[in-house]
């Protein structure tokens, strides 16, 4: 079905980008080298300080930059890991690829992301690390979980996978922990063409280990001092990335006009829970989520108006085969987040005329 106002244009933004992206394509295809190399070591310089953070490793996806981290952070076999329960399963998954267990946290009333209060009755004695997910590009309570986290000696790590450009009290995502976790799906606000990924982090040794991890355990030919993996940033998708980046911060602004827009025309209207943002928080409006308790009759509204919407998550993780031992025996505040959640379109693609028409069709349905 072909909607008049598209929930996401990953074509349009890249118009003005595509004789520097040919340029990008030619270069790496010209130098004959095709794995890890100079192509991949400046876009890791270059994303590390637009994250705030003096080190990025590129990886190959978003779910291999979180279970990376959290092994270089120290999480081991039998460790709990404090995780959100309202998240993409990638988050939970990245708990069990590196042998942890998850242990969800509630979102906080009235919010999508979990604060310091939820995650510290999360804790248990087994637990090794916390994970906070910048939600939708939200940045979460950081100082608070973090100092939390010091107080009993564990690494807080951030899945940032939708936070990319995102500021809490002016430092970036990917700064705010002991390591972040970056995906490059070609749907997040800095988007590859492909798979791809980063993990962020300051500490070098957290940064050699990710080197290895991600390079069968060696950081050159047969230097196999850990137990690693195959998962490489491309650099064909890093010269990509590359091009792309300093377009970032303008896309994020007309995200953050959209989300003003959408605040405004959608005010007041009974039953709609509109997002909220933190004082000191600068979000990179990745998705932007509505509350409302018959979602499923707006999402066809919309649909019916041309308008496409999407659900993010309309199934809580703790639902999910994988995780049934999690499984609640009866509802959760992730179980009603996932029952009301609603995604209106977001991006640098929609003009104003697009977003009045989201507006006036989510207005109509509440007439």
């Amino acid at each position: 079905m072909k909607f008049e106002v598209p929930f996401l244009d990953l074509q349009q933004p890249m118009a003005p980008l595509r004789p520097a992206l040919d340029a990008a394509y030619r270069r790496v295809m010209d130098s004959g080298r095709y794995i890890l190399g100079a192509e991949v070591e400046r876009f890791e310089e270059d994303f590390a300080a637009v994250a705030g953070s003096t080190h990025a490793v590129g990886v190959g996806n978003g779910l291999d930059a979180l279970a990376f981290a959290l092994s270089a952070v120290g999480v081991q076999a039998g460790d709990d890991v404090v995780v959100p329960a309202h998240t993409f399963i990638a988050t939970w998954l990245a708990v069990r690829m590196v042998g942890a267990r998850p242990v969800p946290a509630e979102p906080a009333p009235g919010a999508f992301n979990c604060g310091p209060e939820e995650i510290a009755a999360a804790l248990t004695p087994a637990t090794r690390a916390v994970v906070v997910v910048h939600l939708y590009g939200e940045p979460v309570q950081a100082e608070a979980i973090a100092a939390l986290c010091a107080e009993r000696g564990l690494p807080m790590v951030e899945d940032a996978a939708q936070a990319h450009g995102a500021q809490r009290n002016g430092r970036p995502a990917g700064s705010l922990g002991a390591a972040a976790a970056f995906s490059f799906y070609p749907g997040k606000n800095l988007g590859a063409f492909g798979d791809a990924g980063a993990v962020t982090s300051s500490d070098p040794a957290v940064i050699e280990r990710v080197q290895r991890l991600r390079n069968y355990g060696g950081l050159a030919h047969y230097d196999h001092a850990a137990e690693g993996r195959n998962s490489r940033l491309d650099p064909l998708q890093a010269a990509f990335l590359a091009v792309k980046l300093p377009a970032l911060s303008a896309w994020n602004e007309r995200r953050r006009a959209v989300a003003a827009r959408y605040a405004q025309g959608l005010a007041g209207l009974p039953g709609l829970q509109l997002p909220t943002t933190l004082p000191g928080n600068l979000p990179a409006w990745h998705l932007y989520v509505v509350r409302s308790p018959r979602r499923d009759a707006l999402l066809a509204h919309l649909a019916a108006a041309g308008v496409e919407a999407r659900l993010h998550y309309p199934r809580a993780v703790i639902r999910c085969a994988p995780f049934a031992e999690h499984a609640a025996p009866s509802e959760t505040a992730a179980d009603r987040l996932a029952a009301e959640v609603l995604s209106l379109p977001m991006g640098p693609h929609l003009d104003d005329a697009q977003v009045d028409r989201v507006i006036e069709a989510v207005r109509a349905f509440h007439r």
